[in-house]
């Protein structure tokens, strides 16, 4: 009895209580190293890796935020083009980089059709990164041959469901958002159409002008000269909502194809596991650099228009983008060879 005595005595609680004592004081002093340090973020440099090459779209996005964050941060934020294999080498580096904030991957929309075309990537496009936000959106324009007799898209489909697989359209190659417009307008509209792969978009939109295929799903900025010229017919725009650069013309949804939306859209991730307040920080500078009108009208140049959103808004997007075309992909039976 005295030995369990003094085994439960008031000297043997010192030992355990310390212990808590110091966890609680070595807690409280990495918080307050990790806001010390976030606090002071950035304090050198920022990268934004782009898996694209220099004057595509994605790296003219990339360096209209970076200029301007240059601008606001007092840092600098350089563009770093690490082009190959679909943009997955750039993704890797950030995926492995450390997440300390300095290290920022800028994709566009492929990045959430790749991992149904590829199976071997060598990073999980969820996992592996920490989402900041949705940097901005670019809607396609449907186009056709101006001897088409369709004159909306509802007299399009009719045309195609009258006459199947004898209509065309072209997109940029396989697997491209191009690609994916035309597979996700076929499967909703109950079409069946011929898809004609080219090595890029700009000789698909060459085709319809020439008359060669019968449409495509165009950018805007590549599009809209030849829509006002005469050369090319507008249809529909792809987006949810109309576009601010022709305000006039239905969205497919609208013209009939329900649920109907896609859009080739930008945006920024870190790696895993970057602290919360980091990414916060980010956001707000991203979001502070799209808000200056000349970035918007750059921007507009190329058919794009800002967003700026949360980063637990653009997880959630970018879980619905890949989710909507891993399933359009497997009904559609797109392969990259």
């Amino acid at each position: 009895m005295d030995s369990a005595r003094q085994n439960h005595g008031p000297e043997t609680m010192i030992a355990p209580l310390a212990v808590a004592v110091w966890c609680a004081l070595f807690s409280t002093q990495v918080a307050a190293q990790g806001k010390s340090v976030d606090a002071g973020y950035p304090d050198k440099p920022v990268r934004f890796l782009v898996g694209q090459s220099p004057g595509g779209a994605t790296d003219v996005v990339a360096r209209a935020v970076s200029q301007k964050m240059t601008e606001n941060i007092g840092q600098s934020v350089v563009v770093d083009n690490r082009t190959g294999a679909s943009g997955s080498i750039a993704a890797t580096m950030v995926a492995k980089a450390t997440p300390d904030g300095y290290n920022i991957l800028i994709v566009s929309s492929s990045f959430s059709i790749n991992p149904s075309l590829y199976t071997n990537l060598p990073f999980d496009p969820l996992k592996d990164f920490s989402a900041i936000t949705l940097i901005a959106e670019a809607p396609f324009l449907l186009v056709v041959h101006p001897s088409m007799p369709a004159k909306s898209v509802g007299e399009l489909i009719a045309t195609a469901k009258a006459k199947p697989d004898t209509l065309s359209f072209g997109s940029g190659g396989v697997g491209s958002s191009g690609q994916m417009a035309g597979e996700l307008f076929k499967f909703l509209a109950g079409v069946k159409l011929i898809h004609v792969p080219y090595k890029g978009a700009g000789p698909a939109l060459i085709d319809v002008i020439g008359g060669q295929i019968n449409m495509t799903f165009g950018s805007v900025i590549s599009s809209l000269g030849h829509v006002r010229s005469g050369k090319l017919k507008a249809l529909g725009v792809t987006s949810a909502k109309r576009a601010r650069s022709m305000p006039e013309l239905p969205t497919i949804a609208e013209a009939g194809v329900k649920g109907y939306a896609t859009t080739t859209w930008y945006g920024a991730l870190a790696p895993a596991n970057t602290r919360p307040a980091v990414v916060e920080k980010l956001n707000a500078h991203i979001k502070k650099a799209l808000s200056a009108p000349e970035v918007g009208e750059h921007m507009a140049k190329d058919g794009a228009e800002p967003v700026g959103n949360t980063p637990a808004q653009f997880r959630e997007f970018l879980g619905t983008e890949i989710g909507k075309w891993r399933d359009l992909v497997k009904h559609a039976g797109v392969r990259v060879e």
